[in-house]
C-alpha cells in the first residue's frame, strides 16, 4: 500500500533526468498512492522522445512506439514509459487520428480522461495537479478533464471506465459528467467488445457495483453492446461484487434467449467456467440427499461450488432457486471432499479395456454408461475402488 513500487522505479526517473529530460509518475498509481490504496502498476511519462528512451536504457521493447510508449526492462521489472503527447481528432470514437509528441507535462495530462487520473508526481513525491484531481479525490467525485462530452466523444470507453471507477472507488459521478454520459453513450457501439469486456470484469467486481450497475441500466448502455443487447438486462439485480463469469451465468439463466458467447471474444476457459456455473446453479435445487451431494461435489469440484455459495444472496435476490443450506454449506462440501474415494475418473481401478475384456464384448454406448454407473457407485460409497470388487458389483447390479 505504501511507496515500495515507486521506490523500485525511481532509478528509471533518475536515469531519464540525468539525460536532461523530465520524468514523472502519472495516472492510477498516483491516484491510489494519494488514496492510500494498494498500487499495482507504475506508469511513467516523460519529455524524452521514444528514440531517446531507447538510447538511454540498455533493455527496451517498443510495445507502442508509434504512440510514444516504450517498455523499459529494469531489474527484471517492466515499466511503460510514454512520451508527453497531445492527440489529434478522434475520428472513430476509439482512438486519435494522430499523436503529437510534446515537451510539456500540462499538454500531456490535459488529454487524460478524469481529473483523478490526471495527477503527476516527481521523484521527490511532489504532486502536479492542474485540474483539481486531489480535490475530487477528497470529495469522492469522478469528473472529466475539461468538457465531458468532448472527452466521451473522443473515446466512448471512458463512459464505462467512469462507471468502473465509481464501482471500484465508491465515488459519485459529477452531474455534468453523468449528463454527458447520457448524451454520448450510443457511441459505445463503435468500441471493440474486447475493450468493453476488460472494463466490465473490473466493474462487476467493485465494492460499489450496486450503484454502478444501476447506472449502467439507467443509461441503457447495454443496448449498444453486442451479446448484451440480445438480453433483458433489467431482469437481473446486482447488489454485491461477483466475478464476470458468475454474472454471465446469472444473466443467461434469467433470460430465455441464449446469445452466443463467441460474440464476447473471451477465452475457452472463461466460456467453460460460465457453463460450469450455469450447471451448478441449475443443479442446486436437486441436491436433497447425501448421495446427491457426493456426486455433485465430485462432478463440479469444491472450488466452483464454494464460489457459487459465496454468491447465494445474489441468486436469492434474483429469485433463482438454491439448495438448503443445511445440506450444502462450506463445511459439508469440505467434509465430502475429504472422504471421496475418487476425484476424477482416471483414478478408478478399472477402465474401458478391463470391461471389454471382462464381458468379451465390442465397444459401444453401453461402455460409457457402465463406466458412469461404476463411477457413481464408488463416489457414493456403494463399493470400494478395487478392481475385483468393482467387477463383482457390475456382474450383480448392471444390465448390459
Amino acid at each position: 500500500m505504501g511507496n515500495e513500487l515507486f521506490e523500485k522505479a525511481l532509478p528509471i526517473l533518475n536515469q531519464i533526468e540525468t539525460h536532461h529530460f523530465e520524468a514523472y509518475f502519472v495516472g492510477g498509481a498516483v491516484r491510489d498512492y494519494i488514496m492510500h490504496r494498494t498500487i499495482h502498476d507504475i506508469d511513467i511519462t516523460t519529455s524524452a522522445m521514444p528514440d531517446e528512451i531507447e538510447d538511454i536504457f540498455e533493455h527496451t521493447i517498443p510495445i507502442g512506439k508509434e504512440h510514444g510508449t516504450i517498455n523499459v526492462v529494469f531489474n527484471n521489472e517492466n515499466y511503460e514509459v510514454t512520451t508527453f503527447r497531445s492527440e489529434g481528432d478522434y475520428l472513430d470514437h476509439r482512438r486519435p487520428s494522430e499523436v503529437h509528441f510534446v515537451r510539456n507535462l500540462y499538454e500531456d495530462v490535459q488529454r487524460r480522461d478524469f481529473t483523478i487520473n490526471a495527477i503527476a508526481m516527481d521523484k521527490n513525491y511532489k504532486i502536479f495537479d492542474y485540474f483539481g484531481g486531489q480535490k475530487d479525490i477528497q470529495s469522492k467525485l469522478i469528473r472529466t478533464v475539461g468538457n465531458p462530452s468532448e472527452r466521451f466523444k473522443e473515446d466512448a470507453l471512458r463512459i464505462i471506465r467512469g462507471l468502473r471507477f465509481q464501482s471500484q472507488l465508491t465515488f459519485d459521478i459529477h452531474t455534468e459528467t453523468f449528463e454527458a454520459m447520457q448524451l454520448t453513450c450510443s457511441d459505445i457501439e463503435y468500441l471493440s467488445i474486447e475493450r468493453i469486456v476488460v472494463e466490465f470484469k473490473k466493474l462487476i467486481l467493485g465494492s460499489n457495483v450496486k450503484q454502478s450497475y444501476h447506472n449502467l441500466l439507467s443509461l441503457k448502455l447495454f443496448n449498444h453492446i453486442p451479446f448484451f443487447n440480445e438480453l433483458d438486462m433489467t431482469c437481473v439485480y446486482i447488489n454485491e461484487p461477483l466475478e464476470f463469469e458468475q454474472w454471465l451465468a446469472i444473466l443467461l439463466i434469467k433470460n430465455d434467449t441464449l446469445p452466443s458467447l463467441k460474440q464476447l471474444k473471451i477465452s475457452n476457459k472463461e466460456k467453460s467456467d460460465i457453463h460450469t456455473y450455469i450447471d451448478i446453479i441449475e443443479t442446486l435445487p436437486q441436491i436433497t440427499s447425501k448421495d446427491a451431494l457426493k456426486l455433485f461435489v465430485y462432478d463440479y469440484s469444491d472450488y466452483y461450488i464454494l464460489k457459487v455459495l459465496n454468491i447465494y444472496s445474489v441468486l436469492q435476490n434474483n429469485q433463482i432457486p438454491t439448495a438448503s443450506e443445511l445440506i450444502i454449506n462450506s463445511l459439508s462440501i469440505k467434509q465430502v471432499v475429504q472422504h471421496l474415494q475418487l476425484h476424477e475418473r482416471k483414478e478408478m481401478d478399472v477402465n474401458g479395456k478391463d470391461l471389454l475384456d471382462h464381458f468379451n464384448k465390442n465397444g459401444g454406448p453401453w461402455l460409457k454408461n457402465v463406466l458412469r454407473e461404476i463411477e457413481c457407485a464408488i463416489v457414493t460409497d456403494k463399493i470400494k475402488n478395487n478392481k475385483e470388487e468393482i467387477l463383482k458389483w457390475v456382474n450383480e447390479n448392471v444390465k448390459i
